[in-house]
């Protein structure tokens, strides 16, 4: 390991997401979201935080590029508001929606930091979710296609990372299936699979027009990966492993790396009657789209344990910690198939995240062995409680020692031959932690805002001077 080099043009970064920092959410043409509406409802988030105002990078994008040239980043990824740009999710363009990406992209360029564009990243235009329901409906896919085809003619000359959709099984799950995200559907299992469905599509049909117009584009999707380790050496428990990463993880990943979903996991949903409606010809888009991927994207933050669950077990209808108490948060499973306990030689953060740097190695290797295909890792990071000791400093020295110890993890992995083109830490600022409200702080850059509100401005933490030397180093300074 020590003799082990980072390669020369390895992309360190930060990631971020349009309606968890813009602010501006009716400015300048913006059309509602989805979560512009859903925060409304009350008790859906934290002490009632909505991305309202945000971060405001909206109108401070500069003020936080020139911070991320001062740390040295390579690459900053980001999210595309797609009601920003199209207000109605279709028909008409605002322009100064597209202009302030535009700018936005130019401004990253200006200090040689490579943007890598995440084109959905949660937020639904809300005209989209009443007129045909969302993604429930098939008629989304051409509309989605036909606004990433519409970002993607006036920034593709400028930018060559490009993933289509981010943490697909987190916000359908959440969504369709606990309610606690938007459309806050609970236990509509049909139609969560229904919906995956329509995204993949929605994603294939992106990703072959993408490389159709420029085969040198490199294009894929971001999903946020949770290894999982079975309880114990009991058969029981091993087979609710196998059967976990197949709903879990596989269901999504073998869409998307080779076009087709996990037999025996298609086998139970369709005994259940839950399974979606496939055709040959949707078969076979999938797998021309699977041919053309670069990367698998990653967000990686935990491990999750696997055991058996009895058929009277617990369901998917978790009890969230976003609150930050930590012990708040509940076991979830599938009835009859696994449930997810904790980990008794894992630590956990203060949202009852497990703590778990091995896992990302485990996680690269894994995607190594089954997909062979390049990674970028698209998150990764700790969510904590930050104080502010006076006007200019934030001690967070436990962010430097999750974050170095993940870095050191992915670079073992590299020795051990994964392919991985970028690591992007969540997130360069402090920002809406969509239900956590703005007491989650993961960035480099505190932001002064709470949840009652705040001057907004930008104080750099402990972490912002650490991260800057591993880059400077190229990841040979990690402590």
């Amino acid at each position: 390991m020590e003799s082990f080099n980072m390669p020369d043009d390895f992309l360190w970064g930060s990631a971020s997401a349009a309606y968890q920092i813009e602010g501006a959410h009716d400015v300048d043409g913006k059309g509602a979201s989805v979560w512009d509406e859903f925060v409304k409802i009350p008790g859906k988030t934290f002490k009632g935080t909505t991305g309202e105002v945000a971060v405001d990078h909206y109108h401070r994008f500069k003020e936080d590029i020139a911070l991320m040239a001062e740390l040295g980043m390579k690459t900053y990824r980001f999210s595309i508001a797609w009601s920003r740009v199209f207000p109605n999710g279709k028909g008409d363009v605002n322009p100064l929606g597209i202009h302030f990406y535009e700018d936005l992209v130019d401004e990253c360029l200006k200090y040689g930091i490579e943007p890598m564009i995440t084109l959905y990243h949660w937020d639904l235009p809300l005209a989209l979710e009443k007129a045909y329901g969302g993604w429930e409906s098939p008629q989304i896919i051409d509309d989605f296609v036909a606004y990433a085809l519409f970002i993607f003619e006036h920034l593709r000359s400028k930018v060559k990372y490009w993933i289509t959709i981010n943490e697909q099984n987190i916000f359908t799950s959440l969504g369709w299936l606990t309610g606690i995200h938007p459309p806050g559907k609970i236990d509509e299992q049909k139609s969560f699979y229904q919906v995956n469905h329509h995204i993949f599509l929605a994603h294939a049909k992106t990703v072959m027009a993408f490389k159709k117009i420029d085969p040198e584009v490199k294009i894929g999707a971001s999903f946020a990966y949770s290894p999982s380790y079975a309880m114990d050496c009991d058969p029981e428990n091993a087979m609710s492993k196998m059967d976990f990463d197949n709903l879990r993880n596989y269901w999504w990943m073998d869409v998307y790396a080779y076009g087709r979903y996990p037999k025996t996991a298609f086998s139970y949903l369709e005994k259940k009657g839950i399974a979606p409606v496939v055709t040959t010809d949707e078969i076979e888009m999938l797998k021309r789209a699977a041919s053309l991927i670069d990367f698998m994207g990653v967000n990686y933050y935990q491990t999750t344990v696997t055991e058996a669950n009895p058929l009277d077990g617990v369901g998917p209808n978790i009890k969230m910690n976003t609150t930050g108490k930590k012990g708040s948060s509940s076991v979830s499973g599938l009835p009859g198939i696994y449930k997810t306990p904790s980990n008794p030689y894992l630590s956990t953060t203060d949202w009852d995240w497990t703590i778990d740097p091995l896992g990302l190695r485990y996680a690269c290797k894994e995607i190594t062995s089954r997909y062979n295909l390049p990674i970028i890792i698209s998150e990764n990071g700790l969510g904590a409680f930050d104080t502010l000791q006076d006007e200019k400093t934030i001690h967070d020295d436990y962010r430097i020692t999750y974050l170095s110890a993940h870095i050191q993890e992915m670079m073992k992995a590299m020795s051990e031959g994964c392919e991985v083109w970028a690591y992007c830490t969540w997130s360069f600022t402090d920002l809406l932690s969509w239900l956590n409200g703005y007491q989650k702080r993961y960035g480099f850059v505190y932001v002064d805002r709470d949840e009652a509100g705040g001057s907004l401005d930008r104080v750099k933490k402990d972490s912002f001077y650490w991260y800057q030397k591993v880059i400077q180093s190229n990841g040979k300074n990690l402590m």
